[in-house]
């Protein structure tokens, strides 16, 4: 059986995928890594593929045409994943925002038993953002308490990317079935687990912004999850009233 496996998407990573592959693939816990390229024109995918020889059998590369957002990318890496029998799978981006070392932290939270999605908060009491100017932050904020107030879901950090599925979330959820590919599909998964009577579990993190390297960030991937939240409701709604 395998247990532990990290996806990490990447498009145009080349400062700084050697640095996180090698930081996750030394921690404690016995994990592999799959790295979702999305056509990287700088070589992220070729450097990855130079790793694999120093990591046999843990490091893997799922390589796709073009770049089609990040949910494309996870819900590729899930499938990917759940056809290969992994019990517990971890998402995290590959610039270092999310701190590899609680990994483990969230892999055993699932593994223990203790909740079905175990995830990496900035806003439960104990985390943090570090080099945020004030005004991001606050945005933030409100966004995530947007979201709790439209959605009802018990979650402080909604738009958190660091997150561990319980196998059994993942297939429950059945990841082809999410429809968004910004930043509202982190919320959608959530919002679909909660829904389906999973447990999520917020454990808190340090997280800091990217030092290297460009962000995707954007004004279609912040509207996107804006509008999304009114639209994942009004879905679960119509979902209700069905006979």
């Amino acid at each position: 059986m395998k247990e532990f496996l990290v996806i990490i998407p990447s498009y145009n990573e080349i400062e700084n995928i050697d640095a996180i592959l090698k930081a996750v693939l030394s921690l404690p816990v016995a994990c592999e890594v799959l790295v979702v390229d999305d056509g990287s024109p700088d070589g992220t995918a070729t450097r990855v593929k130079s790793m694999m020889a120093a990591f046999p059998e843990r490091l893997h590369l799922l390589e796709r045409v073009k770049k089609e957002g990040l949910g494309r990318a996870y819900i590729a890496g899930f499938q990917w994943a759940l056809e290969r029998n992994y019990q517990y799978i971890a998402e995290m981006d590959a610039d270092f925002s999310h701190p590899p070392e609680k990994l483990e932290a969230l892999f055993h939270a699932c593994a223990e038993g203790h909740t079905d999605v175990a995830i990496g908060s900035r806003y439960v009491p104990g985390g943090s953002v570090l080099n945020w100017p004030k005004s991001r932050l606050l945005l933030s904020r409100a966004a995530s308490l947007y979201v709790q107030l439209i959605t009802g879901m018990p979650v402080m950090d909604p738009t958190a990317g660091f997150v561990c599925y319980s196998r059994q979330v993942l297939e429950a959820i059945g990841p082809e079935q999410i429809h968004f590919t910004g930043y509202a599909f982190q919320i959608e998964m959530k919002y679909s687990a909660h829904r389906l009577g999973f447990r999520l579990l917020e454990i808190p993190i340090q997280f800091s912004d990217r030092v290297r390297g460009q962000s995707k960030m954007n004004i279609f991937i912040i509207r996107e999850a804006l509008t999304g939240v009114v639209r994942l409701k009004w879905r679960s709604m119509q979902k209700r009233k069905q006979p």
